[in-house]
């Protein structure tokens, strides 16, 4: 798994989920559990994630959206 964003904005992290799925590419929201736990500090990100091998397609479809 890699990495692609971070984030604790659920508006964003929706808005890149459906940017990657309408390219093609499976993705996840890491540490979403932990992000609760910890209260609404805002301390922990949420990580997008995607395959490796779908990385370079995965940043593509983000650096084209200007979010990357």
């Amino acid at each position: 798994m890699r990495v692609v964003a971070t984030s604790n904005d659920w508006v964003r992290l929706s808005f890149l989920l459906a940017l990657l799925r309408d390219g093609g590419v499976e993705s996840m929201i890491l540490d979403t559990h932990t992000a609760v736990a910890e209260g609404s500090a805002g301390v922990i990100l949420r990580r997008l994630a995607v395959a490796t091998d779908d990385e370079a397609q995965a940043m593509r479809i983000l650096r084209e959206a200007g979010e990357a």
